[in-house]
């Protein structure tokens, strides 16, 4: 197993006991970057026109809500309709990663509460994880259209511990974005860097300071041992 840990912030000390994990969706659970760049170029096309969709500027700002990474790349906000479209359509077509349904279950035998936090609409999210027969091991699945400020901001990951009433110390947030890093160190929950996806830019999610690199599902294992029945 390769299980390392980089950064000293004090939010990522272990704690006594921990009871859920949050996840990001996209890179993390599922491997949806090939539909994804399918249904960016189609939207790209009916609103922009012909040209090239610049698709790897878009996926360096993955983990925020689409909206805003049309407002930071001075696309139209009319994009979002027809890649909602698109990716609804592509659904079916988006794997999961190996390992996952394995790691969902052994910690749902663990007595841990699973959330998703994500960059998508809820709906959508809610919706995709169900097309994939995931939805039924998580307790929530929060979108960016859910909270008041999406990610870098806590609150997705704040309003996650809400929901499973827990508090930061309990939990552990896993993504494959600075955004996501930032978002749970804002949120004082402890977080651990994905990198069994192919991602854009690990320097920089390196240089984010999670608490923890993991390069395979199965790892997550060794930081949630089984929650201690009461």
């Amino acid at each position: 197993m390769t299980l390392s840990t980089v950064g000293t912030a004090a939010t990522d000390t272990l704690p006594a006991v921990r009871r859920a994990v949050i996840f990001d969706l996209d890179g993390v659970i599922v491997d949806s970057f090939a539909v994804m760049e399918e249904a960016f170029a189609i939207a790209y096309r009916e609103v922009v026109g012909e040209g090239e969709a610049p698709f790897e500027e878009y996926r360096r700002h993955q983990g925020r809500y689409f909206p805003d990474i049309m407002r930071i790349m001075g696309l139209p906000l009319e994009m979002e309709e027809p890649f909602v479209r698109e990716s609804y359509r592509l659904a079916p077509q988006v794997p999961v990663f190996d390992g996952i349904s394995e790691l969902l279950l052994t910690l749902r035998a663990r007595g841990f509460k699973l959330a998703v936090a994500t960059g998508k609409a809820g709906k959508r999210a809610r919706s995709l994880l169900d097309e994939l027969g995931l939805l039924s091991f998580f307790d929530h699945v929060i979108g960016s259209d859910e909270v008041a400020r999406p990610k870098p901001a806590p609150d997705i990951v704040e309003h996650a511990l809400a929901l499973l009433g827990l508090s930061p110390e309990e939990a552990v947030m896993v993504g494959d974005a600075p955004t996501d890093i930032a978002s749970a160190h804002g949120a004082g929950v402890a977080s651990v860097a994905a990198l069994w996806a192919e991602v854009d830019d690990e320097d920089a999610l390196l240089a984010s300071g999670p608490g923890t690199v993991l390069h395979r599902p199965a790892e997550l294992l060794a930081l949630c041992p089984a929650v201690p029945r009461v």
